[in-house]
């Protein structure tokens, strides 16, 4: 057990980056395939029970291994670097930074990039609707988590505290993106197919063919 102990260590101090990256998205993918099982396998009664979408499960891996990762990885970097410290006005600046900066950044990329590898129409549609509430939420998850983040753990293991924190958030998230459109949201898509007949006594029609902005 030491010995694993120490390897592990090696590698945080060796290959910090590649580390923490395969490490969170380990973990991201761990958060959406358990939030499947549990919709689809264990609470759903047994003629209702579906496979795992293993599509969507590979989304996540890209999104928390390409793209998360990577950028937690040099925000801390900066963050850690420009206030060091734990004194509380340092972690109050943090705080603020983390949660009014990198939070809306990366739910918009987490709706937008989703929707964009899901093949929507309108890569936005999807932001416009959940990006508050999603924020709120995420106001009252994230701000105690990074507390204890900023107070309590060094630097090398903030991503892998991020990681773990991060199974329960994306739980939330995948929760929130499973959630209906409004009906205002679903009537704009709908209007996509919907037929236009034109000016003309013949019966020809057309349909649109962007969403309305």
């Amino acid at each position: 057990m030491s010995r694993l102990i120490a390897g592990a260590r090696g590698l945080f101090r060796r290959h910090p980056f590649v580390t923490n990256s395969a490490i969170y998205g380990s973990l991201y993918v761990g958060a959406e395939y358990s939030q499947q099982y549990v919709s689809k396998r264990w609470l759903a009664a047994p003629e209702e029970r579906e496979d795992i979408d293993y599509t969507i499960v590979g989304r996540y891996a890209v999104m928390g291994t390409a793209i998360y990762a990577p950028t937690l990885y040099a925000w801390y970097k900066w963050l850690d670097g420009t206030f060091p410290g734990t004194l509380k006005k340092t972690i109050v600046k943090k705080l603020m930074l983390d949660q009014f900066i990198l939070t809306p950044y990366c739910l918009t990329i987490f709706y937008a990039g989703m929707a964009l590898m899901e093949g929507s129409d309108d890569i936005f549609l999807e932001l416009r609707e959940k990006f508050l509430p999603t924020f709120q939420r995420s106001c009252v998850f994230w701000l105690p988590a990074q507390v204890l983040n900023f107070l309590f753990i060094a630097p090398r293991f903030r991503i892998i505290y991020m990681g773990v924190c991060g199974m329960i958030w994306v739980n939330i998230l995948c929760w929130i993106k499973r959630q209906s459109l409004t009906t205002d949201a679903a009537t704009e898509i709908a209007t996509v197919t919907t037929p236009i007949p034109t000016t003309t006594t013949t019966a020809t029609s057309k349909t649109i063919s962007n969403v309305k902005a």
